[in-house]
């Protein structure tokens, strides 16, 4: 082991970095100096840029936006003076997408290995473009720091920012994998409760490829060349103008079940995209402004990844897909 000619833990100067290139494209090369022999790497790159808190660089330490002579490296491994640093600055909205943010989460069951949330509507799972912060993946860095180093949070499928209900979050490696497994096998059963417009037949199958629509890139759309997409109904209570239908996906595409059911004709109540303002004249004026689509994901049933045990959450209707039904039930 080589042997400290300083008391590198007492240092308190400031060295200057001989620099290996400029600051320039989002990155930042320095060289460690001799002075800092010794010290952690989080230490040392705190030293040597002074304008990042320490709690920053170290989690760009371990999303490997640090590279030590090439590699990534570990916040507590020893540096020992010339070793050559990039720093991969991320930007703001980077930072803010993977900060903890104390957003309340509804629980529906927890253990070591797996977490099962019950998503309100308007709620985005993850950062993307105009939702930088404020998602449930924030949301689940500050319930379960250790969430951090899994790709994603744990993450393994999505819903909707305005679809409501039941979703499962992986809290270890091993969980995850075996989640997508079970994911891209088709065995996770997701149910979900839709009000549509109109009346479809008692019960079908909609098997249509979805893909991105050719004109509004925004949307999805049944097209030849997409993805296979296999969504299941039945009616479970019907009125004038709507029904109660209860969806089981077999795929899990993008907007699936909203893309499938407007394909046949009757789309989600209060859905901004696949909706339909001139079938929705027939219902009642105050179903008109109904904030979001009418679809929420009200059961989940999959295998629990560390004991094999079949394990299935229920999440009962929202208050305001309730008062939708009681208001269309009046309607007759």
């Amino acid at each position: 082991m080589r042997v400290l000619e300083k008391n590198a833990s007492n240092y308190s100067g400031k060295p200057t970095p001989e620099p290996l290139a400029d600051a320039s494209g989002g990155s930042i090369d320095l060289r460690i100096p001799a002075e800092l022999s010794g010290l952690r790497l989080d230490q040392a790159l705190a030293r040597l840029l002074p304008d990042y808190s320490r709690s920053r660089l170290q989690d760009w330490v371990k999303r490997a936006l640090v590279l030590v002579d090439g590699v990534s490296a570990a916040p507590k491994d020893k540096v020992w003076g010339g070793e050559r640093i990039k720093v991969h600055v991320a930007s703001d909205a980077q930072v803010r997408a993977f900060a903890p943010q104390a957003i309340t989460l509804a629980t529906v069951h927890e253990d070591e290995h797996i977490l099962v949330i019950d998503k309100p509507a308007g709620l985005v799972v993850h950062p993307g473009s105009g939702n930088p912060d404020g998602t449930l993946l924030n949301a689940l860095l500050h319930h379960a720091p250790a969430l951090a180093a899994l790709p994603r949070a744990g993450i393994v499928h999505r819903l909707d920012k305005d679809t409501s209900g039941l979703l499962v979050v992986a809290k270890t490696l091993v969980a995850q994998a075996s989640l997508v497994r079970q994911l891209q096998a088709h065995t996770v059963r997701r149910e979900y409760l839709a009000v549509v417009i109109g009346k479809p037949k008692a019960a079908g199958k909609v098997e249509a490829t979805i893909g991105r629509h050719p004109v509004a890139r925004t949307k999805m759309a049944v097209v030849a060349r997409g993805k296979a997409a296999i969504t299941h109904y039945r009616v479970l209570r019907a009125g004038h103008g709507w029904s109660l239908v209860e969806c089981r996906l077999e795929t899990g595409r993008t907007h699936q079940i909203r893309v499938h059911m407007h394909s046949i004709g009757h789309p989600l109540i209060g859905d901004p995209v696949y909706g339909s303002a001139r079938l929705e004249r027939a219902l009642p004026e105050a179903v008109h402004d109904f904030g979001r689509q009418a679809l929420h994901a009200a059961r989940l049933a999959l295998i629990h990844p560390a004991t094999g045990a079949a394990i299935a959450f229920e999440s009962p209707l929202p208050a305001d897909l309730q008062a939708l039904l009681a208001m269309l039930e009046q309607h007759g």
